[in-house]
């Protein structure tokens, strides 16, 4: 047995009963890990079988074969509206480096921004130390939307984090801020020279592509590409292969309309501006974002994983063009936050509306 399922094993037996659930590859097993969590947004799965998951008012928390625990060593950060802790990635040297990664709303004069901070788990995993924050969306502004905030480390051990356009959605067509981008860093912070706008007279050099509204979902692909999947307004949600120096369009494209109903932009399409890969009509407020390995599931390998914040599913999306191939759908689904695969080949996700952590097996 793995130090990974041994941690889990008192877990699960000290939470609740497991449910079913129907799939196109057979009844699924939904067990229930954690309980009792305020508004959770990410997870993230530590070698020794720990796991850690944030909350957005700013309480980090592991959860082991002991239990779970809060863990100390973490800054103010602004909660209102949609901000507050928001991503953790644990990286793949950690066992060597015991440094975290995380993204927040960072109070700001002016308002907040989204900020990416490394940290250290201290020996006894019970406290962070030396909070360093090594980018922040500048000037901060007002208004609790838009922070995007999902963090990936890349095969070329670089991290990528999207920025949402906080509200201003001409900002996302502005090389000069950050708003309504992926970025990409060294993990101190510095700028890697073949950034795509390293050169440009005016333009920010982490910005790695452009044009987004509100990423809260990313990943790798199996061949190490990086996706997105990103909030349209009412409609034009989008699953987007992210590409270097590219323009996804936002706001001067899109797939969906105002709430108000008016028309976005120019349309659904201009030269020098990309495709989705995949959008959602009506809009399903996808966050998180998971390609599946295979290691459980092969008929799933490779298919790609977004929670429904809005209409209480995941949504499974397969093929070539990316089409949705299923929704699951149970009583624990209700407005899925994020979804991960574990070093297992279980599916995990946070609900926010049952204030809960779950894992998916087969029956």
């Amino acid at each position: 047995m793995s130090r990974f399922a041994a941690a889990l094993l008192a877990l699960i037996l000290a939470v609740g009963p497991a449910h079913a659930l129907d799939s196109s590859v057979g009844t699924l097993t939904v067990t229930p890990v954690i309980k009792g969590l305020d508004q959770p947004w990410s997870i993230g799965f530590l070698p020794d079988g720990g796991v850690l998951i944030t909350e957005r008012g700013g309480r980090l928390l592991l959860i082991d074969d002991k239990g779970r625990q809060s863990v100390k060593g973490l800054p103010r950060v602004a909660t209102g509206g949609q901000g507050g802790l928001l991503d953790v990635l644990v990286p793949r040297d950690f066992t060597r480096s015991r440094q975290l990664y995380f993204t927040y709303a960072k109070p700001q004069q002016g308002g907040e921004g989204t900020a990416i901070a490394h940290a250290r788990l201290a020996p006894g995993a019970d406290r962070l130390t030396d909070w360093t924050v090594i980018f922040e969306l500048t000037p901060g502004s007002s208004g609790g939307r838009h922070f995007g905030s999902r963090l990936v480390e890349g095969r070329d051990g670089y991290l990528y984090a999207s920025i949402g356009e906080r509200g201003d959605r001409p900002s996302a067509q502005d090389l000069s801020r950050e708003n309504g981008s992926i970025i990409r860093i060294a993990r101190d912070g510095s700028i890697p020279k073949d950034n795509p706008f390293t050169d440009t007279p005016g333009a920010q050099p982490e910005i790695w592509s452009y044009g987004h509204r509100n990423p809260q979902g990313a990943a790798l692909d199996l061949e190490g590409d990086l996706w997105a999947a990103e909030h349209g307004a009412r409609g034009g949600d989008e699953v987007n292969r992210i590409k270097s120096g590219a323009n996804y369009g936002w706001p001067v494209i899109s797939y969906g309309r105002h709430y108000s109903g008016l028309k976005i932009g120019e349309g659904t399409a201009k030269p020098g501006m990309e495709q989705p890969a995949h959008y959602w009509d009506p809009s399903i407020a996808p966050s998180g974002l998971m390609i599946y390995s295979g290691v459980l599931w092969p008929e799933w390998r490779g298919d790609f994983f977004v929670g429904s914040l809005k209409f209480g599913y995941i949504s499974r999306l397969s093929g070539s063009p990316l089409t949705e191939a299923e929704q699951l759908k149970s009583p624990e689904t209700k407005r899925v936050r994020d979804i991960r695969e574990a070093p297992d080949g279980s599916i995990w996700f946070l609900s926010v509306a049952q204030g809960a952590a779950y894992r998916i097996t087969p029956d």
